[in-house]
């Protein structure tokens, strides 16, 4: 009996010591959620635990509840055709509406709609994707040529000319507090002063490789989705470098990239219908067939345990769930 004891205690001791390893060593999971509205672009984990998205084609915000896996839209205005939607320091979506050319703000309780238009001479700035900085300001991209600067408080929007013209697109703030956007015609990305609103271009290594949306990892390096060359690059602020990495595959056409709280870096490929994991410490990748034929993933977001990207070919949401 004593003998007995002692192989079971033994046992329980290696299953209590071995299991939190081998669930974190399970592999994550894949799911996929059909939603109303039509042509999917951006997608946002909503405060309320459900996700925010954009329904280009018909010109609402859509909203996912994954307690009844039910959604409901929200219209924006005659003549909508969302881009981005990100959540912002208050609560609520915020979107880049191209077809209304106004910064959008839906509240998320009563589902009322703000709209601020660009202003005058501004027109068809085919607009983007945006970012909040530190201090509550709204910085987007339009690529047509330009970006610019709104404040919630004040209604006050400011608009640039982008350096070198057509291709402003992706845009985001690193964890110190400084605002980077892409060009994807101009292949290159930039750092914005946030009191001047100038921009101090930054060339990645290869030429025309067509930087389509950039991240900060926790370390403040801009992570950079390719979408002529198929890489992923990361430029280091600190020591002025960048890193490059091709995507597995023939073909590989990087459309988003997102950096999660683990600092491991997911882009979108079209060319595999796939999202890609990158561990940077590792320099390894790991793909991730999607599901659904001819998916095209247009923009990534997360929250801890969780990566969401919309699907503009199929009109669903797609979700990574990370152990």
């Amino acid at each position: 009996m004593r003998s007995t004891s002692v192989f079971l205690s033994t046992v329980l001791l290696i299953l209590t010591t071995l299991l939190p390893g081998w669930a974190q060593q399970s592999p994550p999971a894949v799911q996929e959620f059909a939603v109303s509205g039509t042509r999917l672009h951006d997608v946002a984990p909503a405060v309320d635990g459900g996700v925010w998205y954009t329904a280009q084609g018909s010109g609402e915000l859509g909203h996912l509840d994954l307690r009844t896996g039910q959604s409901r839209l929200i219209k924006l205005g005659e003549g909508s055709a969302p881009h981005g939607v990100i959540v912002g320091p208050d609560g609520a979506p915020w979107i880049t509406d191209g077809g209304l050319n106004a910064i959008v703000r839906v509240d998320p309780s009563s589902g009322a709609v703000r709209r601020w238009p660009l202003p005058a001479g501004r027109e068809r700035a085919n607009l983007n994707t945006a970012t909040f900085d530190r201090r509550g300001m709204h910085w987007f991209t339009g690529q047509a040529g330009v970006y610019g600067r709104l404040d919630p408080a004040t209604g006050q929007m400011q608009v640039w000319d982008a350096p070198r013209g057509r291709g402003p697109y992706g845009i985001a703030t690193t964890p110190d507090g400084n605002v980077y956007y892409a060009s994807l015609a101009g292949s290159h990305i930039a750092r914005l002063d946030l009191a001047t609103g100038a921009a101090t271009l930054i060339d990645p290594p290869t030429a025309q490789q067509g930087a389509r949306r950039v991240w900060s990892d926790s370390r403040n390096r801009i992570w950079v989705s390719e979408w002529n060359s198929g890489q992923v690059s990361v430029y280091d602020p600190a020591t002025n470098r960048w890193q490059q990495w091709k995507l597995p595959g023939e073909r590989p056409q990087a459309y988003a990239v997102y950096v999660d709280n683990r600092d491991m870096v997911w882009l979108t490929d079209f060319g595999a219908n796939a999202i890609v994991r990158f561990d940077a410490a590792r320099a390894a990748f790991q793909v991730f067939t999607v599901p659904s034929p001819g998916s095209s993933i247009r923009q990534l977001l997360g929250r801890p345990g969780e990566v969401w990207g919309a699907e503009s070919g199929t009109s669903k949401l797609v979700v990574i769930r990370t152990p």
